[in-house]
């Protein structure tokens, strides 16, 4: 059972191993959702993810025997690295099976604190299944990544925390992928204050809980297919879905491209790196109908390699408009380069590429193409470039921007 009481143990034990993250108002996603918005950075808690509070509380429940044995779990990444440094702590050996699919930060990272990786697997589920054959054949002790009320306690600390900061806080949104976070923070925020309303948050093409909770069972999904790779589980766990049902009283899903649009806002207004996982309670304030409550937004990870970011980072400045490619005709004789150049330089936009291609039509004094890519400051600054354009005589046509 997760009692108020483990709750405190809970809270006892891994305070002596996690950073302090401090809520932080955001006057940004205030203004954009018309409620006042708190963010609870567990991005930069050590190991760069909640996730070390569970298994540091887990793992302080075994058995000196028990941890002898060696720990095993499975893991997209954050787990991995929570358990690793946690098993580190405590001296014993740790083994994580990870989807080949997981960002390289996360593989090294968690080799980094000692542990031996094994690489099976397109998703969470086959790594988790290869990582019980493997707890089977050696005799490894298994720490679930979520499925687990120990676990689940020690993710719940996170609102004991959130409490005494804000205790008036109105809504929790929270991220749900196996649904142990969820389940910890629900719980203890409705023993706390039954009143107090607690948002799950999944990606669209993940949400097993969302369905498992209408359906009124625990389902498996066939797949699951999303960029929030921390979240990306097909079937959650049975033993915390009891808690669920009766703790979380709703469960948005969002849209992958929601999260690359928050991606953005989180960077350029408060210059802090969320993984997707972790953007999902911020991508979920615009589906939130409520106005003038004391919202908190759990920020659950940073851990997002490098070719990661910058793919959504490109596929987000065009999805704002802030980069885009049009194709122009022009004829085929000096000066009409400079000519498109200088109309679009009028209206301060800046050239990113162009692409001058003369072999279109046969007729090169009909009309060559010029494919531009361009960075403007949104769609009204984008719409003004293509209007100077067509004012001149030109018919810009809208084509995939290729970078």
């Amino acid at each position: 059972m997760m009692t108020l009481e483990k709750f405190e143990e809970a809270c006892e034990v891994v305070g002596k191993v996690i950073n302090e993250t401090r809520l932080m108002h955001s006057q940004y996603f205030s203004e954009q959702s018309g409620n006042r918005v708190y963010l609870k950075p567990e991005n930069m808690q050590k190991t760069g993810a909640f996730k070390i509070r569970g298994a540091y509380y887990k793992i302080s429940t075994l058995s000196d025997e028990e941890r002898q044995k060696g720990l095993i779990t499975a893991s997209a990444g954050n787990h991995a690295q929570g358990v690793a440094y946690a098993a580190k702590e405590y001296g014993c050996r740790a083994v994580i099976c990870m989807p080949t699919t997981t960002p390289l930060i996360k593989v090294n990272r968690t080799k980094a604190y000692g542990a031996e990786v094994v690489l099976h697997g397109n998703d969470y589920d086959e790594a988790c299944a290869h990582a019980y054959e493997l707890a089977e054949e050696h005799g490894y002790t298994f720490i679930h990544p979520f499925d687990d009320l120990d676990v689940a306690t020690g993710q719940g600390t996170i609102t004991m925390e959130i409490f005494k900061e804000l205790p008036l806080v109105d809504y929790i949104l929270v991220q749900i992928g196996g649904g142990g976070l969820a389940a910890g923070v629900a719980t203890l925020a409705k023993q706390l204050n039954p009143k107090i309303k607690v948002i799950g948050v999944e990606p669209e093409g993940a949400n097993c809980m969302q369905q498992s909770v209408e359906q009124g069972e625990v389902i498996c999904l066939a797949q699951s297919n999303t960029i929030a790779d921390g979240t990306a589980v097909r079937q959650p766990g049975k033993n915390i879905f009891p808690y669920i049902q009766e703790n979380v009283d709703d469960i948005i899903s969002v849209p992958d491209d929601e999260l690359i649009v928050a991606f953005l806002d989180m960077v350029e207004n408060h210059k802090m790196i969320v993984e997707n996982s972790g953007l999902l309670t911020v991508a979920a304030l615009k589906h939130l109908n409520v106005k003038n409550k004391k919202v908190v937004c759990i920020l659950s990870g940073g851990n997002m390699d490098i070719i990661t970011m910058s793919s959504v980072v490109q596929h987000g400045l065009i999805q704002r408009d802030r980069i885009f490619s049009v194709s122009v005709l022009l004829p085929d004789k000096p000066g009409a380069l400079v000519n498109v150049a200088s109309i679009i330089a009028e209206e301060q936009g800046n050239v990113i590429r162009l692409d001058h291609n003369q072999f279109v039509s046969t007729n090169r004094n009909a009309a060559v193409e010029l494919k531009i890519t361009l960075e403007a400051f949104g769609t009204e600054h984008k719409q003004r470039i293509i209007k100077a354009l067509e004012a001149k005589g030109y018919h810009p046509k809208h084509i995939t921007v290729n970078m």
